[in-house]
This record gives structure tokens, C-alpha cells and sequence, in this order.
């Protein structure tokens, strides 16, 4: 049953955004954008942007790949970058880790320290901006032993490569951190509550 009175469009594939939508009543179409992040991420990295901005764009130009498709729905793009400061100066961006080497070499980097997730969704309707949302939710890693890392990666197999930082906050993950700063569904990939406020101030759902 849709919770919702204009259509909506998802301009990504993510099954977590799928379902955090679908679970609040907005049932959206999956339109996945045709997008080069390497490309994109390059490019801002290159323009100075920090990750929050960088998440930023890149939502907004998923959302604006499809929304000629849909002119007259809401499409909403989303992205999420995962952020580790190092030095004063210098923060490493981390996308999806490849493999399982790839995985352990990312939990041994965030192991002990604090990273944050760049969560930015962007809405488009009729090709235009309407809203857009950055939030960024603060983890503090515990320090993770290579026992543990290895008996990790084994438990969640392949369904953490799909996540950026190689954890599920609703799986998993839990047991990586001493802290954690933000909202679930921020650190999932998508700021659902400031969405929901944004549609009923439209009268998109009911208020």
C-alpha cells in the first residue's frame, strides 16, 4: 500500500534505500542512474570539494540523469562517502571495498578512530531542485583485533562488500563500534526523517 500522493522515483539501485522507503509507505519506482562516480569523485577531488560535497553532487546528478524519464515525479538521488580525517590536512575518501582483502585492509585503516558517513540525497521534480540533505553521522571504531576482523568478514560474506566501510548498522556492524553519532537511516544512506518533513510539508503524505 502506498503512503504516498505523487509518485516517486529512486535513482539508485540500493536495496537499503529501496527498503527504508518501501517500509514507510512510499513504494518508489527503481530507476538506477547511469553514473561514473570515479569520474565524478576525480573530478571534485580535483575542484577542491570537500566528501560532504562531494556526495552532494553526485546524488544530484543521479537524480537529474533520470529525471527526464520521469517528468513529472520526484526523483531522488542519493549517495553516500565515507570520510576518515589522518592528518590535519589530508582525509581519505572510501568507497565499496572490492573483495575481502580489500574489506580487511579498510576495517584495519578505520580500526581505533573515528570516521564519518557523507549522506547526501538531492530531489528533483519537473528537472528542478525542490530539497536536498547532507548529514553526516560520526562513528568511533573500536580497536579491531585480526582475529576478529578475519571471523567478521567471514560471518557477513559477500553482502558487506556492498556497503561503504564493509558494514550493515542493522547486521553486523554493531559490533565495530564504541560510539556511534546519527541516525540510522542517515547511516544506511539515506536521511529518511528530514525527507518524510520535507513530502508532508508538500502534502506529498499526509501530515
Amino acid at each position: 500500500m502506498s503512503f504516498v500522493s505523487a509518485p516517486l522515483v529512486l535513482a539508485s539501485g540500493s536495496s537499503a534505500r529501496r527498503q527504508m522507503l518501501e517500509a514507510v509507505g512510499l513504494d518508489p519506482i527503481i530507476a538506477p542512474a547511469a553514473v561514473d562516480e570515479d569520474e565524478v569523485k576525480a573530478s571534485c577531488k580535483q575542484a577542491g570539494l570537500t566528501a560532504a560535497e562531494t556526495a552532494e553532487a553526485l546524488a544530484e546528478t543521479k537524480a537529474q540523469r533520470v529525471a527526464a524519464k520521469y517528468p513529472d515525479h520526484y526523483v531522488l538521488g542519493c549517495d553516500q562517502i565515507m570520510s576518515l580525517s589522518v592528518t590535519g590536512e589530508e582525509t581519505l575518501w572510501f568507497d565499496k571495498p572490492k573483495d575481502a582483502n580489500d574489506l580487511k585492509n579498510h576495517l584495519e585503516t578505520i580500526s581505533g578512530k573515528t570516521h564519518h558517513l557523507e549522506t547526501a540525497a538531492v530531489l528533483l521534480y519537473r528537472g528542478a531542485r525542490i530539497w536536498h540533505q547532507v548529514t553526516r553521522p560520526a562513528l568511533t571504531v573500536r580497536r579491531l583485533s585480526t582475529e576478529f576482523i578475519d571471523s567478521y568478514i567471514a560471518a557477513g560474506g559477500d553482502d558487506l562488500l556492498a556497503c561503504v566501510g564493509g558494514y550493515q548498522i542493522e547486521g553486523l556492524g554493531p559490533h565495530l563500534f564504541t560510539r556511534i553519532e546519527g541516525d540510522e537511516f542517515s547511516i544506511r544512506g539515506l536521511p529518511l526523517l528530514a525527507l518524510l518533513g520535507f513530502l508532508r510539508d508538500r502534502n506529498v503524505v499526509p501530515g
